[in-house]
């Protein structure tokens, strides 16, 4: 039997998505921030194009497919231990339309969220998101971030990066996508 999970709640002054997080959970998956797709439909990864479902179903990751839902994610964190959040909470239509001030003022939250619930994996969807997530946490600008297992860690969490599955992202192939989400897999089981 699943081991039972609650969300710990945070509110915010403006519509986003909620964050799934609490102590114990294997992965955190650190998107970007909420596209404006998937606050209209209340869960990660909504646009239709997405492939993060594609590549999580078949990477082996979870040991049943998971439909791209509300209900998807609620059984991704009450069942599997992988909670969600992002780099920055405000919501666009494009992570190019984020500013300097977004990642200012959300890094650090992350951060500080990130101490506080330690998950085994910090899981970062693209470069973009780890790097600016270093930059405006640690002031480090990192020239090249490479994909996989990182040698830094937060805390005791052990980070890994993979492509962001974002259709914006078209230079990564599903196939490339979820080859990563099963290196991600083989890392948590060791």
């Amino acid at each position: 039997m699943a081991k039972k999970r609650e969300a710990v709640e945070f509110s915010y002054s403006f519509e986003t998505l909620a964050d799934y997080l609490c102590a114990g959970l294997d992965v955190i998956s650190i998107g970007l921030n909420p596209s404006l797709n998937s606050v209209r439909d209340g869960f990660y990864f909504a646009t239709p194009q997405n492939r993060f479902w594609r590549a999580l179903n078949g990477s082996g990751l979870v040991d049943e497919p998971i439909e791209p839902s509300v209900a998807g994610v609620e059984r991704l964190f009450h069942e599997h231990g992988i909670g969600f959040t992002d780099v920055v909470k405000r919501p666009t239509n494009s992570g190019s339309k984020l500013r300097a001030a977004d990642y200012r003022e959300w890094s650090p939250i992350l951060h500080d969220r990130l101490l506080q619930f330690q998950p085994q994996v910090a899981w970062f969807h693209g470069k973009q998101a780890y790097s600016n997530y270093l930059r405006y946490t640690q002031n480090v600008r990192v020239p090249s971030i490479e994909w996989g297992e990182q040698s830094e860690r937060i805390g005791n969490s052990m980070v890994f990066v993979t492509p962001n599955p974002s259709p914006a992202n078209a230079a990564f192939s599903l196939q490339v996508l979820t080859e990563w989400d099963q290196r991600l897999k083989t890392l948590l089981q060791v």
